[in-house]
């Protein structure tokens, strides 16, 4: 071969746009590719995407996969496409048994779900609130008769024959899965274990086979909406999805690479695609950037960051406190709650593929709610779309390049974005393209602004204790208008910004978490014998349980246990309280009054941390409604090298030239910088654009950009 790169790790972020390829070598250089997401067949853009990565080392993907993918340690995908399909409502046809009684479970939902999503001034409105349309329609759900109760008895044994029927009726509809949630089972799961031997025998007889999941074993929590929709999630959008995994796979495995493919969980986690619980996968899409920015801040040794992503659909932000992202267990995706755990991100419609148009009766600018996507995309696609995007108004103003979009891959047609501007916006209310299109430009910027401030302030923290990250194909081009105003640490961003995502699912180590309820209570001033039983009967098995499960799923994925970091987990908070704490043991059992105690105590510490020392209240005793464990393996990474800073002036080449720019009203001679040409020390004054071939950074007058020994360029 005559490249010198020898690649280890590939990692992938399918958006709903473009889907990024991180490509790294042993040496830990990293390119990155981009190539447009194919919903149909995530393989294609999955491939498209490494061919562009490795074309950049001057490797063609075609005619050396045979000495590429066979040295590859570790191909690593996350996406949008099962939550896709659980927002366009376009999976698998299911059918659900759950208790006697309870068949209307998705027409009352639980009360939270019908204010979930809404913004604030909904939420108090009571009129505005809507239940959602269900997933699974009334007809389709079917309830048996029988009970295990709370302490794990069984109250009233299963009436088997109403299961069979339950069983028959379902397949009568043509069924493709069927979901099984009965109350308790993750106490004790005999009845939904009966249920569904009672199907696997009417399925024999029928000479008919439907899939058939247990609530205990994909989701043993309490919360019955979640874990019911949960349960659902999987056998509807999760399943159907792996289906798209396993192309990609194939593909890779018929050019030599040898290992499964892995995928990114939503808590930040990393597994395989033949993993049992992959709805914990389907909101893996915003998530690589969040791991990413903890790669950096244990790198970098920066505790607090605000992580901003914008791409063509959505802008997404984060937090990493104290080097950790925050953790929800619960999750509220297009107005429904998950039991799922997954890292905290908060997202709004604002994407450089949004449509702006022009209320016919204020005359006001609108950008979105809908958007181009990938295919037609923005107007200066050429492919179909007539109607002007936030990325046709960037065009317009100068800020992108016609001819270096995708690094010249793409030529954008910038007359057709001018007239598409001018006739549906400019001539309806008399003004000149080129303002509407710096309007548009800074409307976008304001509501990205509004968001992140919303998300640091509804919290209590201050953007002053925060150094802002910002990455995503077209953060780069409006991180100068969102970050006005607010008083950050610090602006970063790279010149990998557009597969910053990707980078990050690359950093991840191997993590399994999984959770289950339980149900210890200590009053205060409880007896030592109290504590041991507690901690034995209810903690230890639990663990035991979940270790089980975790050893077995890593047996499954050829992974050593013994190797694993294992951590025991309590959710911990005083009695009476609605809201607990993620607590790590510091025993891995508790086998005396002490090491419950020591459990407490850890808890105390956290609190006090989290709150304040005041908020304590030890003599309202304890709680643990759930235990969690996680285990974790180290895998290769990709990694930053710290280079020296050399002088501030860029080089000559780095240079491009110059062209003119429309920002606040006029026009401006801005020069053109090649990114992947300045050097760590260069420093540069607006107004200038940055060009890389999968992002652009704008550079407004009076803004100055600086590059650190870590290649991350700073503005201020």
């Amino acid at each position: 071969m005559a490249h010198e790169h020898k690649v280890q790790i590939i990692a992938s972020d399918a958006g709903g746009t473009m889907t990024d390829m991180m490509v790294v070598d042993t040496e830990g250089n990293f390119t990155i590719g981009k190539a447009a997401t194919t919903p149909q067949d995530q393989s294609i853009g999955f491939w498209e995407s490494l061919g562009d990565g490795l074309e950049l080392w001057g490797i063609d993907l075609e005619k050396e996969a045979g000495n590429i993918l066979p040295a590859i340690e570790a191909a690593v995908y996350s996406g949008t496409a099962m939550m896709n399909a659980l927002i366009t409502a376009t999976g698998r046809k299911v059918g659900v048994i759950t208790q006697r009684g309870d068949e209307d479970v998705f027409l009352h939902e639980r009360s939270r779900q019908t204010w979930a999503g809404y913004p604030y001034q909904d939420i108090l409105h009571h009129v505005t609130h809507r239940h959602n349309q269900p997933l699974v329609p009334r007809r389709l759900v079917k309830g048996v008769t029988g009970r295990i109760d709370m302490f794990t008895m069984e109250a009233i044994p299963l009436y088997e024959h109403e299961a069979a029927q339950a069983v028959e009726e379902l397949l009568d509809e043509g069924v493709d899965a069927i979901a099984v949630c009965l109350l308790y089972s993750y106490m004790n799961p005999a009845h939904e274990l009966k249920v569904k031997e009672i199907a696997e025998e009417v399925m024999e007889k029928r000479g008919r086979k439907a899939p058939v999941y247990l609530s205990h074993q994909l989701c043993p929590i309490m919360r019955e909406m979640g874990r019911l929709n949960t349960l659902v999630l999987h056998a509807y959008a999760a399943e159907p999805g792996r289906e798209q995994l396993f192309k990609i796979e194939d593909k890779l495995a018929a050019g030599g690479y040898k290992y499964p493919l892995q995928i990114v969980l939503a808590h930040g986690g990393l597994t395989n695609i033949r993993y049992p619980r992959l709805h914990e996968a389907s909101f893996s899409g915003p998530i690589g950037g969040l791991m990413g920015a903890q790669y950096l801040a244990q790198v970098m040794g920066t505790g607090n960051w605000v992580c901003s992503d914008m791409g063509g659909t959505s802008f997404d932000v984060g937090l990493i406190m104290g080097g950790q992202p925050l953790m929800e267990r619960e999750v509220v995706i297009n107005r429904r709650v998950y039991n799922i755990p997954t890292l905290q991100m908060d997202t709004i419609g604002a994407g450089t593929g949004q449509f702006v148009t022009i209320d016919p009766i204020t005359k006001r600018i609108l950008i979105g709610p809908g958007s181009a996507g990938a295919e037609p995309g923005p107007v200066c696609y050429e492919m179909g779309n007539e109607v002007p995007t936030v990325m046709d108004c960037c065009l317009i103003m100068g800020i992108l390049n016609p001819d270096n979009y995708l690094g010249g891959k793409k030529r954008l047609n910038k007359e057709k974005a001018l007239n598409a501007i001018k006739e549906q916006c400019a001539d309806v209310l008399g003004v000149d393209p080129y303002y509407v299109a710096d309007g548009v430009y800074k409307l976008i910027n304001s509501s990205m602004k509004e968001h992140i401030r919303a998300v640091l302030y509804s919290r209590g923290f201050s953007p002053a204790d925060y150094q802002l990250l910002c990455y995503g194909g077209a953060g780069p081009m409006h991180v100068a208008g969102y970050a006005e105003g607010l008083p950050f640490k610090g602006i970063a961003t790279m010149p990998w910004a557009a597969g910053f995502s990707s980078f990050g699912c690359a950093a991840v180590d191997i993590n399994h978490r999984y959770q289950k309820s339980t149900g210890v209570l200590l009053p205060y001033g409880s007896e030592d014998d109290y504590k041991l039983m507690m901690g034995q009967l209810m903690l230890n098995t639990g663990w035991e349980e979940l270790e089980k499960q975790a050893a077995a799923d890593f047996a499954e994925e050829g992974l050593s246990w013994e190797d694993a970091d294992v951590r025991q987990i309590a959710y911990v908070r005083y009695g009476g309280q609605m809201d607990d704490l993620e607590v790590v043991s510091p025993v891995s059992r508790i086998n005396s009054a002490e090491d419950m105690d020591k459990l407490t105590n850890t808890f105390e510490e956290f609190y006090e941390k989290v709150y304040a020392g005041v908020a304590k209240h030890e003599r309202a005793g304890f709680q643990i409604m759930e235990l969690g464990l996680t285990a974790t393996l180290p895998k290769v990474k990709p990694k930053l090298v710290k280079r020296p800073l050399e002088g501030t002036e860029p080089l000559k080449e780095a240079i491009k030239g110059e062209r003119e720019v429309y920002y606040d009203g006029k026009w401006h001679r801005a020069i053109i910088y090649d990114m992947d040409r300045l050097r760590p020390g260069n420093e540069i004054d607006g107004i200038a654009v940055i060009e890389a071939p999968a992002t652009t950074l704008f550079l407004p007058p009076g803004k100055h950009i600086r590059m650190d020994e870590w290649s991350l360029i700073w503005l201020t």
